[in-house]
């Protein structure tokens, strides 16, 4: 008797549970959307330089390293990347390729006018950045957040209701420009040092576009 008398219980115990499950609780599901644009305060340059021999190319590997070093980058700064040698070449046998970072304090008019030298094959961006962009990421996506409880409550009030606890958050990344090329560069070839005598161009960063960022944020919330 006992036993079935456990089992009745553990039967009408699983019955209620069950039940429970199938209770649905009345949500609203909403988007918000948040926006903003940032500085950069960084840019990554990548430079190719070229000699017929590898004395040559020590030398002008030295040149380019006082260049960058009177313009404002730091020694930590310029990393380097790549060495080649073209046997098959009569002249700039040898190449070398680095990278640079050139922040605010550094001049970048300076940069392009003492880098328009014959033994320079290449000049590009790389990237185009902003040092903190990580918390700026954060904010955009606290503010999308915020948005989506806002909407909610505004059409929840329209029809007398309120917002309960949110039930699902749902990240979704719309757009986000990491990589921005400045309006001074678009459309230009690589090697930068052959269009430079053409006419004056404003290398600094204020001729560069802001990184946009923008992120939507899906929810759910209980309706009260």
């Amino acid at each position: 008797m006992k036993l079935k008398h456990f089992l009745l219980i553990g039967i009408l115990t699983l019955g209620s549970f069950v039940n429970a499950q199938e209770v649905k609780k009345n949500v609203i599901e909403v988007t918000g959307v948040a926006e903003m644009e940032v500085e950069p305060d960084e840019i990554i340059f990548s430079i190719g330089i070229k000699a017929d021999n590898k004395n040559d190319l020590a030398d002008n590997e030295k040149k380019l390293f006082d260049i960058l070093k009177n313009a404002g980058v730091k020694n930590e700064d310029i990393k380097f990347k790549a060495m080649y040698q073209n046997i098959y070449s009569k002249t700039a046998r040898f190449s070398k390729n680095y990278q640079f970072k050139a922040g605010t304090k550094s001049s970048l008019s300076k940069i392009f006018e003492d880098l328009n030298q014959k033994w320079v094959s290449s000049l590009n961006i790389a990237e185009v950045k902003n040092t903190k962009i990580a918390d700026f990421r954060k904010a955009v996506k606290i503010n999308a957040l915020k948005a989506a409880k806002e909407k909610a409550d505004y059409l929840l009030e329209s029809m007398g209701k309120k917002t309960g606890n949110a039930l699902e958050i749902v990240e979704i990344e719309d757009y986000t420009s990491d990589m921005i090329m400045p309006v001074a560069y678009k459309g230009r070839a690589s090697n930068i040092q052959l269009e430079m005598a053409d006419s004056p161009i404003d290398f600094s960063f204020d001729n560069i576009e802001n990184i946009k960022l923008k992120y939507s944020i899906k929810t759910k919330y209980e309706i009260l």
